[in-house]
């Protein structure tokens, strides 16, 4: 495309991903990505320290990206399953997703992302109706504050194991919720259709009327391969997925199915983890090459 990828789309970064908490200070490289004219857009999730809260919300308002919220985290981490069929469990993950839509308020972003969570083969249809209340829910608290609650779509047999997808159920599940509410969308992620055994072609055009966001990364789904899994490393990495090729599928898909929006630009995000013994400063480099490669390779 001879036409800049930045007309399209707001690029942005999954703040936590690329710069893990353990690692890198999180003012340090929020600075670092907000003096970054490359990215339009940042993904922040919790920020439990109340200075550090409220310092990262004035940088990002200097900043003039776009900022979006991952809640993915808050349920991963202490193991909370919105879809849990014991309703003592689902309350507990809901509640910590509202705390999440206010968080997310305060730090200036226009909605939320989570998972659903495990699940089991016997329970799965009343599963599905625990996460479709808890998604209901989330939605009329969200649309109080005029914001979106978007459920991103993970493997459902390999590492998170998510009730949701593969595809055609998160479309299913996308329209029931759609049936209530008009601000919940799908997030679709090039580094997930690997580990549902699927295609950029096949996923978005089943999801397509809901897709509200996009991400790109990598994953090895080789068992028995170094980072094999749901964890992200860099683009190029021994037995994984996904390179120039596959992001250039998945940049011709999004031209021929119309997400190619001057007017109204996605988000699309990368999501990209070091190893490690690797350089976060070094892989969001990496992934910048390969978006701009594939993207020069994608005809006008």
């Amino acid at each position: 495309m001879r036409e800049s990828i930045h007309k399209y789309f707001d690029m942005g970064l999954i703040q936590w991903m690329s710069y893990p908490p353990q690692k890198y200070p999180l003012l340090d490289t929020l600075t670092k990505v907000s003096r970054d004219p490359y990215f339009n857009a940042i993904e922040m999730t919790q920020v439990k320290e109340d200075k550090e809260r409220e310092d990262a919300r004035d940088i990002l308002a200097q900043s003039h990206m776009r900022v979006c919220y991952g809640a993915q985290p808050r349920l991963l981490g202490p193991g909370l399953n919105p879809n849990a069929i014991n309703e003592e469990d689902r309350l507990m993950a809901e509640q910590t997703l509202l705390e999440a839509i206010d968080e997310a308020e305060y730090l200036g972003a226009k909605g939320i992302a989570f998972l659903s969570g495990k699940w089991e083969a016997a329970t799965k249809e009343e599963a599905y109706q625990q996460l479709l209340k808890t998604t209901r829910n989330l939605c009329t608290y969200a649309a109080k504050k005029n914001m979106m609650i978007e459920l991103e779509i993970f493997d459902y047999d390999m590492d998170k194991c998510s009730l949701i997808g593969p595809a055609p159920l998160a479309a299913q599940f996308a329209a029931d919720v759609c049936l209530t509410h008009n601000n919940f969308g799908l997030i679709v992620d090039l580094s997930h259709f690997p580990t549902t055994y699927e295609t950029s072609k096949f996923v978005i055009q089943c999801t397509k009327p809901y897709i509200t966001h996009l991400h790109i990364g990598n994953n090895v789904v080789t068992e028995g391969c170094e980072a094999y899994g749901d964890l992200h490393p860099r683009f190029g990495y021994p037995n994984s997925a996904n390179d120039v090729p596959e992001l250039l599928d998945f940049f011709q898909v999004l031209k021929d199915e119309g997400f190619l929006d001057a007017k109204s630009p996605m988000v699309l995000s990368f999501e990209v983890q070091p190893r490690p013994d690797e350089d976060g400063d070094i892989i969001v480099a990496n992934t910048k090459r390969v978006i701009e490669r594939a993207w020069a390779l994608l005809e006008d």
